[in-house]
């Protein structure tokens, strides 16, 4: 069993240090996200949001709005008998612009405290954008570029240097405070964020690198265009489009073009009016900044402060491998079983001249990990039902190229190395690199799976040599009757892919 999880798994889910909680009070929307425990790769075990409005006419009167307290308030009710019914052990609540900045925000601060009985943070600027970039350097594999958080009240721009928070500002561009100041008009929403925008000379400081686009107005917007395309994978963690592409489409939402898009039922009635005013800020600050490209996170402030929460040798972990590791150990046979596939693959690949960058080695790792989690489908449909829930999976710490590789290898360790399966576009997501490295994999873990029936103890034992052109497979002492037509059929199909012959030897 993965070291640190002994005794934490009950009932296809983990204990350890949790239930965790965060109610997240913006200016357009409250959040309560339970997550399962604390730990690298954070699992929400339940996800609720109000559009409260809470910033609606904040900007006119300073105030929030009696109704709409009224209506958080209720929201917040509800939160805290939900966490009380999942035995939170952990309770955080957080409060951004609108609780903030409005005169009778202090009142409503201390109600919510006396509703939950705890304390609100109350973050300023500098602390939503501190946040916001740690969630993304918690969610993306060495995360380099700048990151943006639109909220209803503000945007919190703030530069990202290879996991190094740098400098950042906070401007007054939320979805709700841009509407109402320029009255509606994206004509004069444009000027607005031009104007301030400007005041942030740094922000070419992006240039050629990534934009990391975080906040629910900015998801619908990705989303909005994930549709359009028909891109193969629904997940939007990670979606990624060119700056000049993202440009484009905003300038189509911002003429108001998005209600005949393909797509837009999907997003949200209360979100559509506020995507005008996202597109408009997002394409200003692709043109001041000229980032390279646009990236989702939908990992922000609140998984920042979880990752904070953390010790330091939790946040050193990698997320992509930590949540591979569980999902094995929730869902197949054999606990180490994953772990030994990793030694496994490692020895064939170094011995037989198969190089790999740490991304891709990373990705090998976790398919390992995950190779054996459709065990309990029915055979016909292990390899797709692998291929979607890995293809789906809330995994962070891994590109849509990368959940491809991860799906294909584990489809074809099932249904062989067929493609006529598996959707086309699934394959666009992939390099031919990776595609050939998939097959590889794939190939590997068939051999693995009839050498050791999925369950561990056996890989360890066997002996693997290159001699001249063929891979040599020696079986030792008491696993001779290991050996069979269907297991060489695999060894000769994976030998092939490498160039090399094989054989099957018994140990002298």
């Amino acid at each position: 069993m993965p070291e640190g999880l002994e005794g934490e798994c009950i009932r296809g889910r983990f204990i350890g240090a949790g239930p965790v909680a965060i109610i997240d009070i913006g200016s357009n929307s409250i959040r309560l996200v339970v997550y399962e425990r604390l730990s690298r790769s954070p699992t929400a075990l339940f996800n609720e949001k109000m559009l409260a409005g809470l910033g609606r006419g904040l900007g006119q009167t300073g105030r929030l709005a009696d109704d709409r307290v009224e209506a958080a308030l209720k929201a917040i009710t509800r939160y805290r008998a939900v966490c009380e019914h999942i035995g939170v052990t952990e309770l955080r609540i957080l409060a951004t612009a609108a609780a903030r900045e409005a005169s009778n925000g202090p009142d409503f601060i201390r109600r919510v405290e006396e509703i939950c009985g705890t304390t609100v943070q109350i973050f300023s600027g500098r602390d939503e954008a501190h946040y916001s970039a740690k969630g993304v350097v918690s969610g993306f594999w060495r995360a380099d570029g700048m990151v943006g958080d639109l909220g209803g009240g503000s945007l919190e721009l703030v530069n990202l240097d290879e996991g190094t928070i740098g400098h950042g500002m906070t401007f007054p561009l939320g979805g709700i405070r841009l509407q109402e100041t320029a009255k509606r008009s994206l004509s004069k929403a444009a000027k607005i964020a031009t104007t301030e925008l400007g005041k942030a000379d740094w922000l070419t400081e992006a240039q050629g690198r990534t934009f990391f686009a975080i906040g629910g107005t900015w998801r619908s917007l990705g989303r909005l265009h994930l549709f359009r395309e028909g891109y193969p994978l629904h997940v939007m963690h990670d979606y990624s489009i060119p700056a000049d592409a993202a440009i484009a489409f905003c300038e189509r939402v911002m003429r108001d073009e998005e209600v005949a898009m393909r797509g837009i039922q999907f997003i949200s009635k209360a979100r559509r009016a506020l995507l005008p005013y996202g597109a408009t800020v997002m394409r200003e600050v692709l043109l001041q900044s000229k980032a390279e490209r646009v990236v989702f996170s939908a990992l922000g402030v609140r998984e920042g402060l979880l990752y904070e929460m953390l010790a330091d040798d939790e946040r050193a972990k990698d997320p992509l491998i930590e949540a591979s590791k569980e999902l094995g150990l929730l869902r197949a046979r054999s606990p180490n079983y994953g772990t030994e596939l990793v030694a496994w693959t490692n020895r064939l690949f170094n011995l037989c001249g198969v190089s790999e960058t740490d991304y891709e080695r990373r990705l090998r790792t976790a398919a390992c990990h995950l190779s054996d989690i459709g065990w309990r489908a029915h055979p016909d449909y292990r390899g797709e039902q692998s291929l979607n829930v890995i293809s789906n999976a809330g995994f962070v710490g891994i590109d849509h190229p990368g959940r491809a590789y991860l799906a294909l290898s584990v489809f074809y360790r099932h249904e062989g190395l067929v493609d006529d399966a598996v959707s086309p576009e699934l394959y666009k997501l992939c390099s031919e690199r990776l595609l050939k490295m998939a097959r590889i994999l794939g190939a590997s873990l068939r051999v693995a799976s009839l050498l050791s029936a999925s369950i561990e103890g056996v890989l360890p034992q066997l002996g693997l040599s290159l001699e001249e052109d063929k891979l040599v497979l020696t079986l030792p002492e008491g696993y001779e009757a290991f050996d069979g037509e269907r297991l060489r059929k695999r060894l000769n199909q994976l030998s092939r892919l490498l160039d090399l012959d094989s054989e099957i030897v018994a140990a002298a």
